[in-house]
């Protein structure tokens, strides 16, 4: 994944001219722009929602915001620091997420993980697809789920300096606060998460009981994994993922390092259909009057 949140970009001055380009009216330039923002937007709410479906959802209400207040962008930041904060403004107030009513706290996910049983993974053949593929969808699927364990504020805040890698200034600016205010919400989501996993989690501390190969049968019986319609994982195995993994094992004690490092390994994949999506969202009334063109 590419930093969209480093301090300065590559597509800023092109971001700028796209954007002037579209309020005047140019279909095809207010199209790139989207293009070239969307998948950090999805992959930002899938991180603060788990559910694909929530996060496509999120992503449409957050780029028809982002395209109707085009007019008011006034030039005085980056364009991506300006459309991010408005995606960050819409990801805290969205509709409580699907997966959000479940898992909602440390304390009923751990529940959860108590629950379920510890089986031998799936035979090999017994399942559609590689019983690899699935094991790392439950590994990915707890890590994510564990994300929303924390209050949507310092989800965001861990999700934006630990996943996204932010500075602090940059973190600040996105969620309109302090740079203090912003390095205290990323250090109580970090002591949280630490909190939690120390002592538990097996891929990141070896004294842990809990293993993911161990909990993927219950995950299936339970219906948290369905191996026919896998959310996070790809067709095949990416070695370098492991290696990243291995590699978090090694970080000195360092939990939350350990656990961005592991989700910041994980590729989100990007919305099956966006193509709908975006004709969608450039055919909204209020997107073409944003435009000053008829439908």
């Amino acid at each position: 994944m590419t930093r969209p949140l480093a301090t300065t970009h590559d597509s800023d001055s092109s971001d700028a001219a796209l954007v002037h380009a579209a309020v005047q009216g140019d279909r095809g330039a207010l199209e790139q722009l989207v293009r070239r923002h969307q998948g950090f937007i999805y992959s930002l709410a899938q991180r603060m929602l788990y559910s694909p479906e929530d996060a496509a959802d999120a992503t449409q209400e957050i780029l028809i915001c982002i395209v109707t207040s085009l007019a008011s962008f006034r030039g005085d930041a980056a364009f991506r620091t300006w459309a991010y904060r408005i995606a960050v403004r819409q990801l805290l107030a969205f509709k409580k997420g699907r997966v959000e009513h479940v898992v909602h706290d440390f304390t009923c996910f751990a529940q959860t993980l108590a629950a379920t049983p510890d089986l031998d993974p799936p035979d090999e053949g017994s399942l559609p697809v590689d019983v690899r593929l699935v094991i790392e969808e439950a590994k990915v699927g707890c890590l994510m789920a564990m994300l929303l364990c924390l209050d949507r504020e310092h989800r965001m805040a861990f999700v934006l300096g630990d996943i996204f890698e932010a500075t602090d200034a940059v973190a600040a600016e996105v969620l309109g606060i302090s740079c203090d205010n912003a390095r205290q919400r990323l250090a109580r989501a970090r002591h949280q998460l630490r909190q939690f996993l120390t002592g538990r989690c097996g891929l990141l501390d070896a004294n842990g009981p809990c293993r993911c190969a161990r909990k993927t049968q219950g995950f299936i019986r339970q219906g948290i994994v369905d191996p026919a319609r896998l959310h996070f994982t790809k067709v095949h195995l990416d070695k370098t993922r492991e290696e990243a993994a291995a590699r978090a094992r090694d970080l000195q004690g360092h939990v939350e390092q350990a656990y961005a490092e592991l989700l910041r390994s994980q590729p989100v994949a990007q919305p099956s259909d966006f193509a709908s999506v975006l004709r969608e969202v450039l055919h909204r009334p209020e997107v073409l009057r944003t435009l000053g063109v008829e439908n």
